[in-house]
C-alpha cells in the first residue's frame, strides 16, 4: 500500500492499544510523513527522513516503535536522541501518550541537569524507550546503568542540530556500541555531508523519505503568541475573552475530555461556552453548530477533528490553548477564521519547550507571529465597569419597569432607606458571588527571552558570561590571594551561575552525584 492511499491510521497495520490511544486524542489521519515512514518502520527498515519540526515527525517515529517493542520486558529496547532536554522532554510525553493504552509500558528520559540517582532508580526499575541527549546518555552507557545489548530500535532526531551543537562525535560513539542488527531512524532539517557519511556508516540500506515544507496563506488573520508563564493558562484565557472584541471563538485543545472540562470552567466564569467533540452524536453536533451561528452560544471548546470542516461567519477569533504537534493541524485550526475575504484572529498559547513548534509554525506560516501581552487588571476592571453601566442602560430603555418602581418605593418609605443605596444593595444581589471586579494585581510581563532561537540565547548567554569572567578576573585573583582557603582544603572557581540558568542546587547535586556522596 502506497502512502497515498493511506487516509487513516487504521490502515497502517498498528497495534490496537495505539489506535485506542490515537483516538482519544483526535488523531484520524496521518501526515505526509507519518504514511510513508510508518509502513517503514514497522517491516524493520532503516530510514533517512529529511523533515521539518512540525510536520509529525515523533508520531512517525514513536509509533511503529511501540507496535514492535515488548511490553512485558523490562529492558531498553527503544533509543532516542535528542539534541535538547526539553525536546528529549516532548519526545517522551509523545510516546506516554501514544501508550496510554499500553499495559506495563515505561519511557524514560535522561538529560543533563538531571540527577543521576533518579534516572539510575528508573532504568533499574525497568525502561522500554530511553529518550535523552547524547551526553548524559553515554555517562549512563559508561557507567554500566544503561545497558544496549539488546536494543531493537535507535532514532536519532534533528541530527542536523545536534551536528550543529557538536553533539555528532557522542553519537557516532552510542551508534558503534549499539548492536549491530538494531534498526535506525535518522530525522534531520538538512543533510549536510557529516550527516549523510554517517547515515552511509551506519544505516543499512535505508529508505529515504523527503517531506518538503508548505508555505500557507495567512494574510488576512492576526496572528498572536502569549509565552505561558506564571499566570494559569485559564485565567490567561479568561482576561483575553474579557479584554477582546469578538463575535464567535474557536479554543482549540488536544483532547476530548480537555474540550468538556474547559467548556464547564468557562460557563462557570459566565461565558456562553459548550464543548464539540468526537464523542457527540450527529444530531447534537448540528444543534451546536446551529447555535453558534444563531449567537445563542459565543465559544466553542473542540478538537482537531470535531471542527474539521466547520464554517460559520461569525467566528472571528480561534485561540489555540493547546499548541498542535503538527503545523498542518495549525493551519487548519486558524483557518477557521479569515475566512471568505473577512479578517480574523488567531492567539497562541506557547510554553518554553514547545518553542521550537512555535519556530516550525512560522516556517509553515512564512511569518514571524506578533507577541502578546496579557490584558492588565485596570483595563479588564474598567471593561466590566462600562457593560455594568451598559447593562443598566440597556434595562432601563427596555422598560417594564412600574412594578419594581413601587417595590423599591415601598421598601425606601418603610426602611428609610436613600434610593442609591437600595439600588446598590440591589446591584450586588444581582451580581451574586462573583465580584465585579478583579483585586488589583501586577500584570505579568511576558518574558521575550525564551522565543529567541535556542542559538541565539546560548550566544547572548556565552558572551554575557564573557564579560563578567573578564570584569571579576582582577577582582577573584585579589580576593584569593588575600583569603587563602585553610590548610587541608582547595578552592575551586565554577564559572557558571545564574546567567546560564544554573541554580546553587544544580551546582551542589552535580559535586555532590560525581563525589558519590
Amino acid at each position: 500500500m502506497t502512502s497515498d492511499l493511506i487516509s487513516a491510521f487504521d490502515q497502517l497495520q498498528l497495534a490496537t492499544p495505539l489506535l485506542e490511544a490515537l483516538k482519544d486524542v483526535g488523531y484520524e489521519n496521518p501526515s505526509p510523513i507519518q504514511a510513508q515512514t510508518i509502513p517503514l518502520l514497522l517491516a524493520g527498515r532503516d530510514v533517512l527522513g529529511q523533515a521539518q519540526t512540525g510536520t509529525g515527525k515523533t508520531a512517525a517515529f514513536a509509533l511503529p516503535v511501540l507496535s514492535n517493542l515488548d511490553s512485558s520486558q523490562k529492558y531498553p529496547q527503544a533509543l532516542v536522541l535528542t539534541p535538547t532536554r526539553e525536546l528529549a522532554i516532548q519526545v517522551a510525553e509523545a510516546f506516554q501518550t501514544y501508550a496510554s493504552h499500553l499495559k506495563g509500558f515505561h519511557v524514560l528520559p535522561v538529560y543533563g541537569g538531571q540527577d543521576y540517582s533518579s534516572q539510575i532508580r528508573s532504568l533499574k526499575r525497568g525502561v522500554q524507550v530511553i529518550v535523552g541527549t547524547p551526553g548524559r546518555v553515554m555517562d549512563h552507557m559508561r557507567r554500566g546503568t544503561l545497558k544496549l545489548e539488546q536494543l531493537k530500535t535507535l532514532v536519532l532526531d534533528e541530527a542536523d542540530e545536534m551536528l550543529r551543537m557538536g553533539f555528532i562525535d557522542d553519537v557516532e560513539w552510542i551508534l558503534e556500541q549499539t548492536p549491530p542488527e538494531r534498526q535506525i531512524a535518522l530525522f534531520s532539517a538538512t543533510m549536510p555531508t557529516e550527516i549523510k557519511r554517517i547515515a552511509n556508516a551506519h544505516l543499512n540500506k535505508p529508505e529515504q523519505v523527503i517531506i518538503k515544507a508548505k508555505k500557507a496563506t495567512t494574510d488576512l488573520i492576526r496572528q498572536r503568541v502569549w509565552p505561558v508563564s506564571g499566570t494559569h493558562k485559564l485565567d490567561a484565557l479568561t482576561r483575553i475573552l474579557e479584554a477582546e472584541s469578538f463575535d464567535g471563538m474557536i479554543v482549540f485543545v488536544r483532547t476530548r475530555i480537555a474540550t468538556t472540562e474547559l467548556a464547564e470552567k468557562l460557563s462557570a466564569r459566565g461565558f456562553a461556552a459548550t464543548a464539540l467533540n468526537g464523542d457527540m452524536p450527529q444530531a447534537q453536533r448540528e444543534r451546536t453548530i446551529e447555535k453558534l451561528k444563531k449567537g445563542n452560544l459565543d465559544i466553542l471548546v473542540a478538537t482537531d477533528v470535531a471542527a474539521r470542516g466547520l464554517d460559520v461567519d461569525r467566528i472571528s477569533h480561534v485561540v489555540n490553548y493547546d499548541i498542535p504537534y503538527d503545523t498542518e493541524a495549525y493551519i487548519h485550526r486558524i483557518g477557521r477564521t479569515g475566512r471568505a475575504g473577512r479578517k480574523g484572529d488567531a492567539i497562541l498559547f506557547v510554553a518554553p519547550r514547545e518553542r521550537r513548534l512555535l519556530n516550525a509554525i512560522e516556517r509553515a506560516t512564512g511569518s514571524k507571529i506578533e507577541l502578546m501581552e496579557l490584558p492588565s487588571t485596570e483595563l479588564i476592571n474598567d471593561k466590566r465597569i462600562a457593560q455594568f453601566k451598559q447593562s443598566i442602560t440597556d434595562t432601563l430603555a427596555a422598560g417594564e419597569l412600574d412594578m419594581f418602581s413601587q417595590l423599591v418605593e415601598q421598601y425606601q418609605l418603610e426602611h428609610n432607606v436613600p434610593a442609591i443605596e437600595i439600588a446598590a444593595a440591589l446591584a450586588h444581589l444581582a451580581q451574586g458571588d462573583s465580584p465585579l471586579l478583579l483585586k488589583h494585581q501586577p500584570t505579568p510581563k511576558t518574558d521575550k527571552s525564551w522565543m529567541e532561537s535556542g542559538s541565539a540565547q546560548r550566544q547572548a548567554r556565552s558572551e554575557k558570561s564573557k564579560g563578567n569572567q573578564r570584569k571579576n578576573r582582577d577582582a577573584g585573583r585579589s580576593a584569593r590571594k588575600k583569603a587563602p582557603p585553610e590548610k587541608g582544603l582547595e578552592r575551586f572557581r565554577i564559572d557558571v551561575g545564574h546567567n546560564d540558568n544554573v541554580m546553587p542546587g544544580n551546582i551542589v547535586g552535580a559535586i555532590a552525584n560525581e563525589a558519590g556522596l
